[in-house]
């Protein structure tokens, strides 16, 4: 009885005719109700539930409901009106999810993330909750609405009624607003983040911008070119061999370096290595990061979007003539690596050294045989780490490295404790900590042919629950300190020109992203106008760099001094 009364109700549902208006009003009361936990959970924990934010916050359901009714009804007739909600629907369960699950917003950055995102780390994010959100959230009403009667009306008819609409919207707005208007100038003068939890009129804002972004892109790039004069100075007659490496998603206090409480370097603790314990990261993801990372521009310069239309850092090594390799066990170079070919060590048929998934340790296989190739001139090789990157921390390290227990095995983070992820997460460094080592090891195999060095740096750091916070992605202004407080440091070989005491006297100054560009060219002894020492971490501290100068401004002195005879 009760299957035939559904049937029922379905089949009058199908053939009574709905106004595009009403059921604009009925998706927004949908949206409202389900698929927006995360920002008024993020609002209660800012206000907090008293008797004199308790109205506020109703105020503010009347808001977003409002701003939802004008965002589908700037979009929507009769011939849009259903293929745009399927879409939006989608978009509201999935940012739903992510943002319950881990408390991230959606903006053009995060889109970025999602676009560059290959399967294998997209796997680590797929769950039973994420499939139940988007059949619940997403397909179901689909489904509804689909299959819904709509109403024919005329072009007058439907102007009107939507500016009807409309205006019904933008007064409820604005009453609102009025009558609390205290609390709304602090809401979007100081708590300005919260916006962003507004589901899903931030995704598709954020989608609208990012498809925008991009339209404009051409297919042919021309890039503008930077550094053409870059040269190795004649008076330097030794070979450079640099490693740089590329961390992912390693927070700079869980490093034992750093004075983390935990052995997770207890193997680099061992060696003579410099540690920055306050460096920077440009931003709060590998796509921006990287790219940021290997520009000339600073970080309040830099912009993802014309990143593809300036030669960067790799270029400029180019142009001295430098020998460069890039390999890569995680996503890619995100276009940094233009001039190089990539080779891609997240697969079993390069990596040597592969269980679960293929290890960071594979990369230094046959790096040897490559550098024996290289005949003459200096050498740069960048290894891009797996690292840390989550939320399934538990995959990135072999067995034998589980030092902390119990972990989390779970994708779905909120279901494990924060003594879980941490477990996890310091047995990755500690991975890290082990694959350093051996980058150092590799490295001392070539002190007597040439001054090495390593420089490694994550791209950024990771939440790990805090205020209910996981991963990384949130834009600068409101990202915690743990998404871009990074680990760095540096090892040099026993011919490589460095005062080690003055190095290690300024460590603890604070750098950020910004040196990395100048410090590799000051690594490396390249002279160029695009290079600027006072970002050069190591610049007064680099001995021979400063006798070569100092040779070459004697050789000028006496050039000078003949041309008078």
């Amino acid at each position: 009885m009760r299957l035939h009364q559904i049937a029922k109700t379905f089949r009058d549902i199908n053939q009574k005719q709905y106004s595009v208006d009403s059921v604009i009003l009925w998706v927004a009361g949908f949206l409202l109700l389900f698929c927006n936990q995360a920002f008024f959970d993020n609002i209660i924990q800012q206000y907090s539930l008293s008797t004199d934010t308790f109205s506020f916050i109703l105020s503010l359901v009347i808001f977003l409901f409002a701003l939802i009714v004008i965002l589908l009804g700037l979009v929507s007739s009769r011939y849009t009106l259903k293929p745009l909600l399927v879409i939006v629907f989608f978009v509201a369960a999935a940012s739903s999810y992510f943002m319950n699950s881990y408390n991230i917003v959606i903006d053009t950055s995060m889109l970025t993330n999602v676009v560059e995102t290959d399967t294998r780390e997209a796997g680590d994010l797929l769950s039973v909750k994420l499939y139940l959100s988007l059949v619940f959230l997403g397909l179901l009403p689909s489904l509804w609405v689909v299959r819904l009667n709509l109403k024919p009306v005329t072009l007058r008819q439907a102007l009107l009624s939507r500016a009807k609409l409309m205006l019904g919207a933008v007064i409820a707005i604005g009453v609102v607003v009025m009558l609390w208007s205290p609390y709304y100038a602090s809401f979007f003068r100081e708590h300005k983040h919260l916006r962003y939890y507004a589901n899903p009129v931030t995704a598709i804002y954020s989608m609208g911008k990012y498809v925008s972004e991009n339209l404009h892109s051409d297919g042919d790039i021309t890039r503008q070119q930077i550094g053409l004069d870059a040269k190795i100075p004649d008076e330097d007659k030794d070979r450079e061999l640099i490693i740089l490496v590329l961390g992912e998603t390693a927070r700079a206090d869980h490093f034992s370096l750093n004075g983390y409480p935990r052995k997770t370097n207890p193997l680099l603790e061992n060696y003579p290595v410099v540690n920055f314990p306050n460096m920077t990261s440009c931003a709060t993801s590998t796509a921006i990061s990287v790219p940021c990372m290997f520009s000339n521009n600073s970080e309040n310069e830099f912009d993802i979007d014309d990143a593809d239309y300036q030669e960067g850092l790799l270029d400029v090594l180019d142009h001295a003539d430098i020998h460069m390799l890039w390999r890569d066990n995680n996503s890619s170079s995100k276009g940094v690596a233009a001039v190089l070919d990539e080779g891609d060590y997240r697969d079993p048929a390069i990596n040597s050294v592969c269980d679960d998934e293929c290890r960071d340790i594979g990369m230094l296989a046959g790096l040897d045989e490559w550098i024996e190739k290289q005949e003459g001139g200096d050498v740069v090789i960048v290894l891009h780490q797996m690292g840390n990157h989550g939320p399934a921390y538990y995959k990135r390290y072999p067995e034998e490295f589980e030092v902390f227990s119990p972990v989390c095995r779970s994708n779905d983070l909120q279901e494990c404790s924060v003594e879980e992820i941490n477990n996890a997460y310091d047995n990755a460094i500690r991975y890290t900590d082990y694959f350093l080592s051996e980058v150092i090891n590799f490295l001392e195999g070539y002190d007597e042919d040439f001054e090495t060095a390593m420089f490694y740096v994550s791209d950024h750091g990771e939440s790990l629950g805090e205020h209910w916070l996981y991963l990384h992605g949130m834009p600068n202004f409101m990202a915690p300190e743990s998404q871009r407080h990074v680990p760095a440091l540096m090892w040099f070989g026993k011919k490589y020109g460095i005062d080690l005491p003055l190095l290690q006297a300024r460590s603890d100054k604070a750098y950020s992203h910004d040196n990395f560009f100048h410090t590799v060219l000051g690594l490396m002894e390249i002279e160029t106008k695009v290079y600027d020492p006072t970002l050069d971490i190591i610049a007064d501290a680099h001995q021979e760099h400063e006798q070569l100068a100092q040779a070459k401004f004697s050789s000028t002195r006496t050039i000078n001094f003949d041309s008078h005879l």
